[in-house]
């Protein structure tokens, strides 16, 4: 990376861009467009979410205080209706397409999980955003609120996004959770918590060799088949062989399962874990359950840092394109953290970027890490900049 480029433009290198051109041209999003193109409504959204900007004025704004850099940007000419009009109009799949080739460059630098076995660790739940159900009566989802719901598979392995659905608030999360075909590969473990109870799903993922892990609920009704052999450990209270009872859940589930009876030390409380894995420890059962406070921490870090539960505008396509975009700096962010072995909190690092977004200084010194100690970010395989290509314009 060259020290005359801007830490803005460093970071938009890191974008695979060609790939995004190639399904800007494939959707013919770029008909009847003469300046304000796919790549540049990307360029001012991203811009808005790193610098954490509240309006589209404020981004109008600041984006011309740095009209110097346009050229180098890809840039012609920008104006808040501009923004506002393409944003509305402009299909947000775009985005969410490049999105999954976003992570699928940051996968190959997540550095592995704690844990002694090699099979991916999955994490799923979903969290709510509220809106105003006056602006966007399109998402409500109470008689004065509305709300999106964001589903998300969290890859334990580098805590990042690995598969990511937006639906209206009142979607139910087992509805998108049989849609986790292409996610989940045969010996993955899945971890979700009690909502997510549902016998015939647990089935077909025991049936595709996929392990979950969950709470079991207070009611279940159950026998008692034996005990799995176990180590002493004073947290272990008792480690089961069990079988439905009720005929229709034995109909939906016709296996054995394996309840987990742990108490953690920390917070004095008994839990019952269940899964269709006999072969793991129980102490692992519960580490891995254990686990899934990582994606309760991810849900608050995007919420309180990315620009997620306030919008520049109220269409549909507007929201969903602003997640989109807040979710591709994540990668970002995550990518240059992997590549550098940046060992500051996530927060540092944004507000680092953020003062430093149009500073001409290359990243690795505004990250201030010594160069013996890092391995340097390198340019993606066959990766130039196309902001000057005819394609964009």
């Amino acid at each position: 990376m060259s020290y005359s480029n801007t830490v803005f433009r460093q970071m938009l290198q890191m974008i695979p861009q060609r790939q995004f051109v190639e399904a800007v041209a494939a959707s013919r999003a770029n008909r009847y467009t003469k300046h304000f193109t796919a790549w540049n409504q990307f360029i001012v959204n991203f811009y808005a979410q790193v610098s954490g900007k509240k309006s589209l004025r404020d981004v109008e704004a600041g984006l011309r205080v740095q009209q110097s850099s346009w050229h180098h940007l890809g840039l012609k000419n920008i104006s808040r209706s501009q923004l506002a009009y393409v944003n509305s109009r402009r299909d947000s799949q775009l985005f969410q397409g490049l999105f999954y080739r976003m992570l699928d460059r940051c996968l190959k630098e997540a550095p592995n999980h704690k844990f002694r076995f090699n099979c991916p660790l999955r994490i799923l739940d979903s969290t709510l955003v509220y809106l105003c159900a006056n602006l966007f009566p399109w998402a409500r989802y109470r008689e004065t609120k509305g709300a999106l719901k964001i589903h998300t598979l969290l890859d334990y392995q580098g805590t990042i996004p690995s598969f990511v659905v937006i639906t209206d608030g009142r979607q139910h999360e087992l509805k998108v959770a049989r849609q986790l075909d292409r996610p989940l590969s045969p010996d993955s473990i899945l971890v979700v918590d009690k909502g997510y109870m549902d016998f015939e799903w647990f089935h077909d993922l025991h049936s595709r060799r996929i392990t979950f892990v969950t709470r079991a609920k207070e009611c279940l009704n159950y026998q008692i088949l034996g005990q799995q052999p176990h180590n002493k450990d004073h947290r272990l209270i008792s480690d089961q062989i069990v079988r439905l009872k009720v005929w229709t859940s034995r109909q939906r589930y016709p296996g054995n399962l394996r309840l987990v009876t742990w108490h953690d030390d920390e917070r004095d409380n008994v839990y019952t874990f269940m899964t269709n894995n006999f072969d793991l420890s129980a102490k692992t059962i519960a580490e891995i359950y254990k686990a899934r406070w990582e994606i309760e921490i991810f849900f608050k870090w995007i919420k309180q840092n990315l620009k997620i539960k306030t919008f520049l505008g109220t269409s549909p396509k507007a929201v969903m394109t602003q997640i989109w975009t807040a979710l591709i700096y994540y990668l970002l962010l995550s990518y240059i953290k992997f590549q550098t072995r940046y060992t500051f909190p996530m927060l540092h690092f944004t507000r680092v970027i953020r003062e430093a977004l149009f500073l001409r200084t290359d990243i690795i010194n505004l990250l201030k890490l010594s160069p013996a100690r890092i391995k340097l970010p390198r340019e993606p395989d066959g990766q130039r900049l196309l902001f000057n290509s005819h394609e964009f314009y």
